[in-house]
């Protein structure tokens, strides 16, 4: 169940406004949709990409070919015609999504601390409001000639979000007042055109300070110390995409979620609140080589060629769902970011999903879209690139051998505990598939292998095979997610082999009010309840670790000592887990949700009331993870709601329940609500207790090793 943050106090909550989405995606239709672009009568070729030298200095000064050139600036510039649909919704949302308030430039010597986006440079913090009273940042140098602004816009000075004319604003004829837009929450009750759309591009949450090169100062980087693909650790999902504020329950979820981490299931919601980890993109070619086939069926058949049942795919999502192909997971990833809006909006309601799911069409996207046709395209330079980009290794950093042991004995020492412990799982050189893991067969082969010179050598470090989450024990809820199965909305990304898993097992999850007692939980079948081990590549400047970055601290310096403070402090919370804190994400303060009795399906009505108090402390995911779709969870929402109209202001959740009085009807819920939760695990770093026995030598030497990846 989800929410956005009010506008004003008496509209309550952000869920209040995400019912607005229900305009916003309309009603289902049969008549075939077309985009924008197809219907101004453009083509692919009216979309040409540019092979101009434009971030020559990023990735280290990565030699690139043409091809290679044009996928990189896709990358960054491309977005794919998804202005409309960011432009829609800030129209629908009424300011609470709004990137031009986002990219007030009165934020830009805070941008990084607060959002984690990176500024671009070349530009600087405006002085004074442009021609339209807005403020964004202003350009220090001309802009470069070789960028068409037709088909890329122009930089807004944050990387990743480009500025484009607003077709419908007509300066003559459109009331508009800036001072108002900034400042009174109202005047989006007017549907005001603005001057602008803004587009999103996959940079925003890929570029990142380089971990070789860093930053002297974040706020101010340098095109050499930036990388495009090491996936952006410090961005802050909620305050780079929406203006949530204090009070709401939704302000608590994404206050909650972890610097780094994306719920990719928020705008297509599986009312599961799962972010995860962003992924580095690196040795693509090794991963392309190791790729295993997968049987497509259904609507997945439209992919390039058109009709081959089984493919080659290289899995990059961490539940492999993405098993279509690296295009394909491409494509999802431009879709996610709003490309042929005006057919995905349809498919679903965007972020409070009150109405069934239907599969996105890819062969109907083909059909209807110029600007799939021209993204599509785009894939294979942007593979082409992502081949190019390889692991980035502590020795290369700035003092990087200063936190390397040169104890030779202790780094061989740490290779075999790799192979005898972490070299099933994480990494890509195997041995035959007829030797079994178990075997000690097995063992003797990735010792052998470790203490090669080239074993780290096109070694992805990580492998195509799916495991349940009731082996690996990680938090779960990222692996239930029910996106891509059969006949929901990414049903057409994934394939027959993901959907035909066998079932993932029991999880055991902790409750939420006896911290000494679990309880069994049956993940679903149709290709749930699995993860896929991530790449250890690099994992020196990738912590904090497991898919939510939940393990260890955040320090949000991308310097070479940050990330090494990260590091040290994540492996130790991973080999000794009785240093975990047993994170469970809670609510900072007392919290509402609302949502207009207006914008409700007569069969929701009861979510109309203004829902809460909730208490601080209450486990945000207690309340996240419901499906408000289900008859009786929709029943037990409300009854709830009642039960909170009851409990004593101002008390905590902790305090409430240790009360023998008072807190009698919430320990009975409770059990209630984890009952009818889509994923009732809670504790978010739990799990991968891979190694946690060694003796302490073996650790430490491990430790040595895992630096070197």
């Amino acid at each position: 169940m989800r929410e956005q943050s009010a506008r004003r106090p008496s509209t309550g909550s952000l869920i209040s406004v995400l019912a607005a989405c229900l305009i916003l995606a309309g009603c289902n239709s049969e008549k075939e949709i077309i985009d924008d672009a197809s219907a101004a009568g453009l083509i692919v070729a009216d979309f040409p990409e540019t092979s101009a030298p434009l971030f020559k200095d990023m990735d280290g000064g990565l030699g690139l070919e043409e091809a290679e050139i044009k996928g990189r600036n896709s990358w960054i510039l491309w977005t794919a015609g998804n202005q409309v649909f960011w432009d829609r919704m800030a129209n629908r949302l009424c300011g609470v999504v709004d990137l031009i308030k986002t990219l007030d430039s009165r934020k830009r010597p805070q941008r990084f601390a607060e959002m984690g986006l990176m500024n671009e440079p070349g530009f600087r913090q405006a002085r004074e409001p442009d021609q339209y009273g807005l403020w964004l940042d202003q350009p220090t140098q001309p802009p470069p000639a070789d960028i068409d602004e037709k088909i890329y816009g122009r930089s807004s000075g944050v990387i990743g979000y480009r500025v484009y004319p607003n077709p419908d604003f007509d300066a003559a004829k459109t009331r508009w007042d800036p001072e108002r837009f900034y400042r009174d929450p109202t005047y989006c009750d007017e549907n005001p055109v603005r001057p602008y759309r803004i587009g999103v591009t996959c940079a925003v949450c890929h570029v990142a300070p380089n971990p070789l090169k860093p930053p002297a100062d974040p706020e101010n980087p340098k095109w050499e110390n930036l990388s495009s693909a090491v996936g952006n650790q410090y961005i802050r999902e909620g305050k780079a995409f929406t203006l949530a504020q204090p009070g709401s329950f939704f302000w608590e979820m994404l206050n909650a979620q972890p610097p780094g981490t994306s719920d990719t299931s928020r705008p297509a919601t599986d009312h599961i609140n799962n972010p995860s980890a962003i992924n580095a993109i690196s040795l693509l070619a090794a991963r392309l080589e190791e790729a295993v086939p997968e049987k497509l069926a259904g609507g997945a058949l439209a992919w390039p060629p058109a009709g081959e049942e089984v493919r080659i795919v290289p899995h990059i999502l961490k539940d492999g769902a993405d098993s279509v192909g690296a295009k394909g997971a491409l494509m999802r990833v431009y879709l996610n970011e709003g490309l042929f809006s005006q057919q995905w909006t349809t498919d679903h309601d965007v972020l409070l999903g009150l109405r069934p799911q239907k599969p996105f069409d890819v062969a109907g996207a083909f059909r209807n879209s110029v600007y799939w046709q021209a993204t599509y395209a785009r894939t294979e330079n942007i593979v082409k690139f992502f081949m190019k980009l390889k692991p980035m290794h502590l020795a290369d950093a700035p003092g990087g051998n200063d936190y390397i042991s040169p104890d030779t004995a202790v780094m061989e020492r740490g290779k075999l505990v790799f192979a005898d412990h972490c070299a099933g799982c994480h990494s890509s050189k195997q041995p035959a598939a007829e030797v079994a893991p178990t075997r000690e067969e097995a063992k003797r082969w990735h010792r052998e292998a470790v203490m090669r010179p080239d074993f780290l050598k096109r070694n992805f470090l990580s492998t195509e095979r799916r495991h349940p989450v009731s082996r690996v024990k990680t938090n779960a809820c990222r692996a239930l997610g029910t996106n891509a199965t059969n006949g929901h909305i990414w049903d057409n990304f994934s394939s027959e082999t993901y959907k035909s898993l066998a079932l993932a097992g029991t999880i055991e999850v902790a409750d939420p009010i006896d911290k000494g007692k679990v309880h069994p939980f049956e993940a679903p079948g149709g290709g749930v309840g699995y993860y896929r081990p991530p790449s250890l590549a690099s994992l020196w400047s990738s912590a904090p670790f497991l898919h939510n970055n939940s393990l260890g601290i955040f320090t949000g310096d991308p310097s070479v000592a940050g990330r090494m403070r990260a590091f040290d402090d994540a492996v130790e919370n991973l080999l000794w887990p009785e240093k975990r804190p047993g994170t469970i994400w809670r609510t900072t303060d007392t919290s509402w949700l609302q949502i207009p009795e207006s914008l409700l399906p007569q069969q929701f009505k009861l979510l109309a009331k203004r829902f809460g108090p909730i208490p601080k402390g209450t486990p945000i995911n207690l309340l996240a993870n419901l499906d408000p779709t289900r008859p009786q969870t929709l029943l037990l929402i409300a009854e709830f709601d009642a039960m909170l109209k009851t409990l004593p202001s101002g008390r905590e959740f902790a305090d409430i329940v240790a009360d023998p009085m008072e807190g009698a009807a919430l320990k009975r819920m409770v059990p209630r609500l984890t009952a009818a939760s889509t994923c009732p695990d809670l504790v978010e770093d739990r799990g991968h207790l891979y190694g946690t026995e060694l003796p302490e030598a073996d650790k430490r030497a491990l430790i040595e090793f895992l630096k070197t990846l």
